[in-house]
């Protein structure tokens, strides 16, 4: 096998936030240290994608208006495509759940915390919140899952990168938001305000504190560099959540909500899916062997798809 080197760096693809260079550097000493190379054998890329428009970012543009699917991986896939850089790193939240064609997502580094991290200088959970305040947040599920608890809530858009959005709390924009605790762990970020949200009080996205790492099929040298670096129980846990959602047709414009936890041979699956306004939800869990995770998550969504009848998502 023909290993990176300075005058042919492994070229690593990604966005150019904060905590997406985070992830890629990550990737790169984890690749340094199970092949004993310099740090010039590789190559971070910052790729420019939709979702990083500022014009968007800076107006608070919801998602769902500006299309979701892909919004963050677009231009990354297609660079890989074009072979110009040879892996793409990703925060497994924002993958659609198909690959395009002559890609592969099979390499998973270990997880963080997949847990959501309220963030407010002045109370420690949603139940202390006072009675109509401001929160702000991007995600329509953690939108739909405090309207569902909170209905008194005022719930306005809370776009941009983890700095972006602590600007946003500080200036007075609303009174707490939400983030990854992943994130914050990953970017080491001192004096935030943050307390872990239990996952019984709000489940996590799908695959939330994930990186997944895409790679072209047949690039027999990259795959072979990237053996070392997959994380078993992280695969196992991302197949059936991803399974769960794929089955759901889950996108940015469906709350969706999710986590697979192992424990010995054993997996355990939680799912939930909700109206927009928080008005409904439907949660359920399923139990099975470690090997049958995505068949645990088809069979999940199925029997919260028969709770929830056929026109749930017609009507969101």
């Amino acid at each position: 096998m023909t290993m990176p080197s300075a005058s042919a760096p492994l070229k690593i693809g990604t966005r150019g936030s904060p905590l997406a260079l985070a992830q890629a550097f990550e990737t790169r000493e984890r690749l340094r240290a199970a092949f004993d190379l310099p740090e010039d054998a590789f190559e971070i890329v910052i790729i420019k994608t939709s979702g990083d428009d500022r014009t968007l970012i800076d107006a608070d543009v919801p998602l769902k208006v500006v299309g979701n699917k892909g919004l963050f991986t677009k231009e990354i896939e297609e660079a890989l495509l074009r072979g110009d850089i040879h892996i793409a790193v990703h925060s497994m939240k924002d993958m659609p759940t198909v690959q395009p064609e002559g890609l592969v997502l099979d390499c998973y580094l270990p997880r963080e915390d997949p847990r959501d991290a309220f963030i407010c200088p002045h109370a420690e959970t949603i139940h202390d919140l006072p009675q109509g305040a401001v929160v702000g947040t991007s995600s329509l599920r953690r939108r739909a899952q405090l309207l569902h608890r909170r209905p008194d809530l005022q719930v306005v858009e809370f776009r941009g990168n983890l700095q972006t959005r602590l600007k946003k709390l500080s200036d007075g924009v609303a009174y707490a938001t939400f983030l990854a605790c992943a994130g914050l762990n990953r970017m080491k970020i001192p004096g935030v305000p943050q307390h872990a949200v239990a996952v019984e009080d709000m489940l996590p996205a799908i695959a939330q504190g994930a990186i997944g790492i895409e790679r072209r099929i047949g690039d027999t040298m990259t795959e072979s560099l990237l053996v070392p670096l997959h994380d078993r129980d992280t695969g196992l846990r991302i197949d059936a959540e991803r399974a769960f959602l794929a089955r759901l047709d889950g996108s940015c414009e469906t709350p969706i909500a999710g986590l697979a936890e192992l424990d010995g041979d054993r997996l355990r699956l939680r799912g939930e899916i909700l109206k927009t306004d928080g008005s409904t939800a439907h949660a359920g869990e399923i139990s099975g062997a470690v090997g049958d995770g995505p068949a645990l998550g088809r069979q999940l969504a199925e029997q919260l798809l028969s709770l929830a009848g056929p026109d749930f998502f017609d009507h969101m």
